[in-house]
């Protein structure tokens, strides 16, 4: 009996039941992990194929998206077919095309004749105005030399007609310009008349009258002195001699012409008078008139001569000065403008009936 225990007390199958156990431990693992990859590839396959719906889905919008546009680009074509339908069925025929070609024609031919026309005669209008105009300068010379003796302004207004003559190129003008041409050599061959220059020299020579002195001094009668009690002989003899004075002179030139002494007053006359005698000059130079400018010079030298002293060196000068400016001529002897007017007006009734003549006879044809 010992020996059977010790056999059945040995337990060989312990060994054997924790193999099964660890075996099964270790078994589980790679279950797990399986089972791990296993949702994962689900996962991954739901989520491709939410991705792929998700595309679809905009595919399948963008298609209805790209239909409707279609559509809609269609019936935009299709209206515009239609329009362009419309159009051409409005359009002309060819028949027609040509018709209005040739209206096209006769009238841009009608139009350029008409352009032609009105430009002639504007033309024709504009040379009229420059021969009016040539014309109203010969005129307005001929008032100039008349009322101003201004022969510097009609040279130049007589040149400005000629040059308008000139620039016409008419061989019918030959007559008009020679005719200017004449009064122009005329003008130019006149004396210079400097009315305004005499005007104001006469002026100048009127300021020199107030500074004139008389033939002799005048004398001052000097203050009275009271008198006094003791005077002495020879100061009376004095003062009685200064009182004979004033009523005796002594001329030492008895050679000279004797003439009277001039008070103050009669100086302002005499100084006066000749102040009128050189402004009347200055209306005789001013106006042209050259018997009165001359006439009241001879006046003006005749005072000086009379009632100033010759000797005094400012009479001198203003007799010199009044005789210098009684040679100089206040009027010109222009020449006469009529004829060269009267030629230009000729030469422009010619040209106007030249220009009347063809409206006649077109007028006569049709």
């Amino acid at each position: 009996m010992s020996e059977t225990a010790p056999q059945i007390s040995e337990p060989t199958p312990q060994p054997a039941a924790e193999q099964p156990s660890a075996a099964k431990a270790k078994g589980r693992g790679p279950a797990w992990l399986a089972l791990l990859v296993g949702l994962a590839g689900l996962g991954a396959g739901a989520w491709s194929a939410w991705q792929l719906h998700q595309q679809q889905g905009q595919a399948a919008a963008q298609l209805a998206q790209f239909q409707q546009v279609g559509e809609a680009a269609q019936a935009r074509l299709q209206a515009s077919e239609e329009h362009v339908a419309k159009r051409l069925a409005g359009l002309p025929t060819a028949d027609e095309l040509a018709t209005q070609r040739d209206l096209l024609v006769s009238l841009q031919g009608e139009q350029q004749r008409l352009a032609q026309s009105l430009s002639g005669l504007l033309g024709k209008s504009r040379e009229d105005w420059r021969l009016a105009e040539a014309e109203h300068l010969l005129r307005l010379a001929m008032l100039r030399l008349s009322a101003l003796q201004d022969v510097d302004s009609a040279i130049a207004l007589v040149q400005g007609a000629d040059d308008i003559l000139r620039a016409q190129n008419d061989p019918q003008a030959f007559a008009a310009r020679g005719e200017l041409i004449k009064v122009l050599e005329a003008l130019r061959s006149l004396p210079q008349v400097d009315r305004s220059g005499l005007f104001l020299q006469l002026a100048a020579l009127r300021e020199q009258v107030a500074g004139l002195q008389l033939l002799a001094p005048e004398y001052i009668v000097p203050a009275e002195v009271p008198s006094s009690v003791t005077v002495s002989d020879s100061s009376r003899w004095q003062e009685l001699w200064e009182q004979l004075s004033r009523y005796v002179r002594l001329d030492l030139h008895a050679d000279q012409d004797v003439r009277p002494q001039l008070a103050g007053q009669s100086l302002a006359q005499v100084r006066l008078t000749l102040a009128l005698a050189l402004e009347q000059a200055q209306w005789g130079a001013l106006n042209g008139e050259p018997e009165v400018y001359r006439q009241a010079l001879a006046a003006a030298a005749e005072v000086l001569d009379t009632y100033f002293d010759r000797d005094n060196q400012a009479v001198q000068a203003l007799r010199k000065r009044v005789d210098e400016l009684a040679g100089q001529s206040v009027v010109a002897g222009v020449p006469p403008l009529d004829d060269a007017l009267n030629t230009l007006q000729a030469y422009l009734k010619r040209r106007e009936a030249a220009e009347l003549l063809p409206e006649a006879v077109e007028e006569g044809g049709q």
